[in-house]
């Protein structure tokens, strides 16, 4: 982010927004995380798939883990204390709430049909960010063949995505060596 800096409460803010109006979790934060960011020109769509494959390799919750690298981009330390505590605190005031009052509607027909009705939404959430990510990093054919591979190896046949990166990292490195780019 170039020019003015921004302000821990703006980041405690936004983050807050997006914990507040996100359901489902990490990747249904990510259209609403690249929108408030880039309008704000916090961060360029360029950035935003670095910060969700960061998210994804560290460990714990992936909204969490947006937060700590979105708010360290912005503000460091700090920063990534304001964007977690934003995005936390509306989930954490929700479930508090939700929690003193769920004994009572439990087993309301109205309820069961609310959370029934928002699954398919939250998949929409999620499924959209994933294509335009997609579309931005796979722009060649091979990269096109590899995410389809990794897709049909994980959701089909239940490969452990660590296994498919350390293969993809190696790939990476012999090609790069054997096509001369890494300089020896």
């Amino acid at each position: 982010m170039e020019g003015k800096k921004v302000s821990l409460l703006q980041i405690f803010g936004v983050f807050a927004k997006i914990g507040a109006f996100t359901i489902g979790g990490g990747y249904a934060m990510i259209p609403i995380i690249q929108r408030e960011m880039s309008k704000r020109g916090w961060i360029s769509d360029e950035e935003l798939p670095d910060i969700v494959a960061l998210s994804q390799s560290a460990p714990g919750v992936m909204a969490v883990n947006i937060s700590i690298f979105a708010g360290y981009r912005l503000r460091g330390v700090a920063g990534s204390i304001a964007a977690t505590l934003g995005s936390v605190t509306p989930s954490f005031l929700i479930i508090l709430a939700i929690a003193a009052f769920f004994s009572a509607f439990r087993d309301n027909p109205l309820v069961e049909r609310a959370f029934r009705g928002i699954r398919p939404v939250v998949v929409a959430l999620i499924l959209v960010p994933m294509v335009n990510m997609a579309k931005k990093a796979c722009t060649t054919w091979w990269k096109w063949l590899l995410a389809a591979a990794a897709l049909v190896l994980v959701a089909l046949l239940n490969v452990s995505p660590i296994y498919i990166l350390l293969v993809v990292i190696v790939l990476g490195f012999s090609v790069s060596y054997y096509s001369g780019k890494w300089k020896r």
